[in-house]
């Protein structure tokens, strides 16, 4: 048995958008084409690490996430894991591909050449592993396997719990909870909300002709009542356009109206109805687990549709899209036009593609997650957000919208400070989100107990289009505010495009170097958040200067002294895309 084990490919991912698993699902259907005997493609999480040692050979793909950080299923990102892996005695069987998003052609286009080369090295450590050798290669005709999930159709609401109406909200939390457990993606956290959320404010931040759309929205709960602390994480479920969701139901040739379960096909119970599941009705299982407005497809699903294509261009098409030498056009049609999966079908209109695999490759509807910009303890029973509406132009001048109540609450990278802990904060445009609570929640604790200064540096473009809370910062940087200089702390504020030349936060920190490293050297810790381009390694060169000049050591040794406080858990970084 221990030798069976021993050649079988074990490939392992661990993802935090998707992209890892597709990329592993990849690599296995590719491996059994060529003809590996036995693959097993599993998430990390799936795997029993102790097992690993009687693995002969194991290809580990490995997502990052914000800034490098690595996927919650994964302890280390791919280089440390490489690294580690080494580190306990495993033999490479080839040098880490690093692929990356930002290519042209997105992360396929380091995956392909690297793919190319695996299997050759792969050949050459165990032939078993590749017995047709390593070129061989699968006809197409028998490339398409079965979906790995199957769906179980029920006569009216057979099995429905005995609820009122679809407007009771136990309800609804049972079948948000239902549908997406039943669903081949995976979501993190929990499936059935922590609660409903009905929205009492919506105020614009931002001036109406700016460009941008910056807004403030406050929510209060109605299922259930709400806990959280400031640097926490709010998740909600986006809706979808319902026009679209009827467009895709009746695109696909499907009965809004069946209801239905979801299971994997590998399990042998011959379409009996789980007993932990009930059914859903179609439409609802679409709306709530499957994104059909607004991700783009991966290229499996290309590959997929050119199977139940009728009409020869369309298939001749969808297969050059699916091969490496049309990558780089299909990224330009797909990925980068953002093209919903409506729209791919409605360009290919002969293809009629079954719902099991409709299910298993429309890219599942994730949740948003915002950081809280309120305290509970200043707002009982609510949680405010700071929300940049995102519109943009494709290359092919298409406008875009962004998607936007089941919440769920979730621990985000800034932990809550206690008050006696002096603080160097760091949020530009809507990083300022966190923070804002930050402040509500100090400002609370000051009339009560000694608390410690807060330095703040803010920015934004122009001080009339997007100076966000402007009022709300001003006033707790006057006499005794726990922003205020009086109290050892201060508020300042960049504005890039108000003068001829560009200032940033990292030019503000510069010019408070002094300030910055009294601060550290009380202990402060720090906390950053933002956009995740180019401001936090700015912002960490800022800190990295800062701490040379005024502690007179060189840059190098000013690096290891913040990746102490990194380590120390005196550093934190909140970044998004």
């Amino acid at each position: 048995m221990e030798e069976k084990l021993d050649e079988q490919l074990l490939i392992l991912y661990a993802s935090q958008t998707g992209n890892a698993m597709d990329a592993a699902e990849r690599l296995g259907r590719e491996a059994e084409r060529r003809g590996c005997p036995s693959v097993s493609v599993l998430s990390i999480d799936e795997f029993q690490l102790s097992d690993l040692p009687n693995k002969e050979a194991v290809i580990f793909v490995v997502s990052t996430t914000g800034q490098g950080d690595n996927p919650d299923s994964m302890k280390f990102v791919a280089k440390k894991l490489d690294k580690r892996l080494s580190d306990l005695g495993a033999m490479a069987i080839i040098e880490r591909g690093l692929g990356d998003d930002q290519h042209p052609s997105g992360y396929e286009g380091a995956l392909d050449p690297w793919m190319s080369a695996l299997w050759s090295m792969l050949y050459l450590k165990n032939h078993k592993l590749l017995p047709n050798g390593s070129e061989f290669v699968a006809p197409d005709a028998t490339l398409i396997d079965q979906p790995r999930v199957r769906i179980i159709y029920h006569d009216g609401e057979e099995g429905v719990p005995p609820l009122s109406t679809s407007a009771d909200l136990k309800y609804l939390e049972a079948q948000i909870e239902m549908a997406r457990s039943m669903t081949p993606g995976k979501f993190s956290g929990k499936n059935r909300p922590d609660c409903f959320l009905k929205m009492n404010k919506n105020h614009l931040l931002s001036r109406a002709d700016s460009g941008k759309d910056v807004r403030h929205l406050e929510f209060e709960a109605v299922s259930s009542s709400i806990d959280y602390e400031v640097g926490d994480v709010l998740e909600v479920l986006p809706g979808q356009n319902p026009a679209a969701v009827d467009a895709f139901i009746q695109r696909c040739n499907l009965n809004p109206e069946s209801y239905i379960t979801v299971q994997p096909r590998d399990k042998e119970n011959h379409g009996v109805l789980n007993p932990s599941l009930f059914p859903v009705k179609l439409k609802s299982f679409v709306e709530l687990t499957m994104d059909v407005t607004s991700a783009s497809p991966k290229r499996y699903f290309f590959e997929v549709m050119s199977y139940f294509a009728i009409a020869e261009h369309e298939k001749e098409r969808l297969q050059y899209f699916a091969s490496p030498e049309g990558r780089d056009d299909l990224y330009k049609y797909n990925q980068k036009e953002r093209r919903t999966v409506l729209e791919v079908l409605e360009d290919f209109p002969s293809v009629q593609m079954p719902f099991e695999w409709l299910v298993q490759l429309v890219p599942p509807l994730k949740t948003r997650a915002f950081s809280i910009s309120s305290s509970h303890s200043a707002h009982p029973n609510q949680v405010h957000l700071t929300v940049s509406v995102v519109s943009w132009t494709t290359p092919y001048k298409r406008t875009r919208a962004g998607v936007f109540i089941p919440a769920w609450f979730n621990k985000g990278s800034l932990p809550p400070p206690p008050p006696s802990l002096p603080l160097i904060l760091v949020g530009p445009g809507t990083g300022c989100a966190p923070f804002h609570g930050f402040v509500e929640e100090r400002a609370l604790q000051s009339k009560k107990v000694p608390t410690a200064p807060v330095l703040f540096f803010f920015g934004c473009r122009n001080e009339k289009d997007d100076f966000l809370y402007k009022d709300f910062w001003f006033s707790h940087s006057e006499r005794n505010g726990v922003l205020s200089e009086d109290k050892g702390g201060g508020f300042y504020v960049a504005f890039s495009r108000d003068q001829p030349k560009k200032v940033y936060v990292q030019h503000k920190m510069r010019e408070n170097s002094e300030k910055i490293w009294s601060l550290l050297n009380q202990g402060a810790s720090v906390y950053v958040a933002g956009s995740a381009n180019k401001m936090p390694s700015d912002v960490l060169s800022a800190f990295e200067e800062i701490v040379s000049k005024e502690s007179g050591v060189p840059n190098e040794a000013a690096l290891r002294w913040i990746r102490t406080l990194e380590k120390a858990g005196k550093y934190h970084v909140e970044a998004w895309s």
